[in-house]
């Protein structure tokens, strides 16, 4: 992630918004695409979901 190096402008002046960054990182990986080990994403190995989330249902999550 880009937030970790402050080479650029995208570096987190606020420890308070790298921790939203990164959560929205973890929860994008984790529960979004289909990794190829296992044909399926990590939440649904761990029986945490039945299908990959889309963009959309992570945002009405946040939302709620």
């Amino acid at each position: 992630m880009r937030r970790f190096t402050r080479l650029t402008n995208a570096f987190s002046k606020k420890v308070e918004d790298l921790i939203y960054a990164l959560a929205l990182h973890f929860m994008h990986y984790n529960y979004c695409p289909i990794h190829q080990t296992h044909m399926m994403t990590p939440a649904m190995a761990a029986g945490h979901t039945d299908h990959p989330l889309t963009i959309e249902e992570i945002v009405t999550l946040l939302l709620k």
